[in-house]
């Protein structure tokens, strides 16, 4: 069963997508994340999601990091502003992260797991997200780098027909400083449904990007949203 509740009927306009994001590193392999994100019918009315989600994450040998998280998700009507909900969501999630680096280019591919509760009903999903970003001015992300960034992912269930969403983002970000960046682009999402071969719904997405560290040799990583 596909969360046909959230994407049933959606408005061929573009849409708006926001989120912000606090990366919170208390050592060199430990950090906490946060994320907060809305979403709209058109570019800045209408709006009909928000969610909120966290968690920990720990960096193993060899470029891997490992991840556990929960978020509280919320879908509303297409018309309005967070009017009529018709959707809560309670989700928790597994993830392996695998980063590989061709100078300047880096690439994330990241494997998760999520378990979800939908409506009290319950289901799996797996989601695999192939993450290349490449900064222009810069061998690496830190300070005052601008970069290229997109990402595709693709999300399967347990359940026949199995495939159930593709999103692909392309867009341009800008590390300002070791505390923060800024990032924006379009993302393309198709969400499959049997009984009528599909939706699809663009989007405008912005997305703010903070990092805290404790130590003073902060490590710059990856620019990417949770989501």
């Amino acid at each position: 069963m596909l969360s046909s509740t959230s994407v049933a009927a959606q408005p061929s306009r573009l849409g708006g997508w926001s989120s912000i994001t606090l990366t919170y590193k208390t050592s060199p392999r430990l950090s906490y994340y946060v994320e907060v994100q809305e979403r709209s019918q058109g570019v800045a009315k209408d709006f009909f999601y928000h969610e909120v989600k966290g968690g920990l994450s720990y960096t193993l040998p060899e470029k891997f990091t490992a991840m556990i998280a929960t978020g509280d998700y919320h879908t509303y009507s297409n018309t309005g502003t967070f009017k009529n909900r018709l959707t809560r969501e309670f989700r928790v999630w597994q993830q392996l992260a695998l980063t590989t680096k061709i100078t300047p280019l880096r690439i994330d591919h990241r494997y998760r797991i999520e378990q979800r509760w939908l409506n009290g009903n319950y289901r799996n999903r797996f989601r695999y997200r192939f993450n290349p970003v490449l900064p222009l001015n810069h061998q690496s992300i830190v300070a005052r780098t601008l970069y290229l960034t997109m990402y595709d992912e693709v999300f399967f269930t347990n359940r026949s027909p199995y495939f159930e969403r593709n999103r692909f983002f392309g867009g341009v970000g800008y590390q300002f400083s070791k505390l923060f960046a800024m990032q924006a682009g379009v993302i393309l999402q198709f969400d499959y449904r049997p009984i009528d071969d599909g939706v699809k719904k663009n989007f405008l997405h912005a997305s703010l990007l903070f990092f805290l560290d404790k130590n003073s040799d902060f490590d710059a990583r990856q620019p990417n949203t949770l989501d």
